[in-house]
């Protein structure tokens, strides 16, 4: 009979699992990578990655979808919580930690391109990216709307409209990233034109 192995231990090694294939799509980028280089990276067999997931698609699906769970999770909470500035939080989500303009890119971002823009013509992928686009909107749609209900924000543009803007600056950004060279893209500087739109449309000192 095989040993039992705890319910902790394999929802640790699924975590690890996808801690490894995060590095994978990040070094190969999506199409490049495949599961036995994902395999190779978790020090896993072929049974023990296909336990969890049954191919790329899945196991990269899983890794946009927990990720973005847990944005959306936390933003929940704080405006559950009614968070004391609604402006930090905006920053948090678009910035990151430290709520200001920089240079750093998500490491992901490349290979997100590559899963949306090579799958475009699949119905199920298509379908995936449009719900997926529908709940990052809600995050930065939420954020603005509960800004404007306290007062914190104008309510001169509408929040969804806002928030789309926001998604298409920051895949726009992404792409450039991708394909052009670092000082073409000038990263830091067009976050900072972004703060500024931002701060102008929502009349935040």
């Amino acid at each position: 009979m095989s040993p039992k192995v705890s319910k902790e231990h394999l929802q640790q090694r699924r975590a690890d699992i996808l801690e490894a294939a995060k590095r994978v799509f990040i070094q190969y980028g999506y199409e490049a990578a495949t599961m036995k280089h994902v395999m190779e990276e978790a020090g896993v067999s072929r049974g023990g990655l296909y336990q969890y997931f049954s191919n790329k698609e899945d196991l990269y699906e899983t890794i946009l979808k927990e990720n973005l769970s847990e944005v959306s999770d936390k933003t929940k909470r704080s405006l559950d919580e009614k968070t004391a500035s609604y402006w930090d939080l905006l920053l948090l989500r678009v910035f990151g930690e430290d709520k200001q303009p920089n240079d750093e890119m998500d490491p992901l971002a490349p290979s997100n391109l590559e899963f949306f823009i090579t799958g475009r013509n699949d119905e199920r992928r298509r379908k995936y990216g449009q719900q997926r686009y529908r709940k990052g909107l809600k995050v930065y749609a939420d954020v603005i709307e509960a800004g404007q209900k306290s007062g914190e924000f104008s309510s001169q543009y509408d929040s969804k409209v806002l928030a789309r803007t926001i998604i298409s600056f920051i895949d726009g950004l992404a792409l450039d990233h991708a394909i052009l060279p670092e000082e073409d893209v000038q990263l830091k500087d067009q976050s900072t034109m972004l703060l500024e739109y931002l701060k102008m449309t929502l009349n935040v000192e």
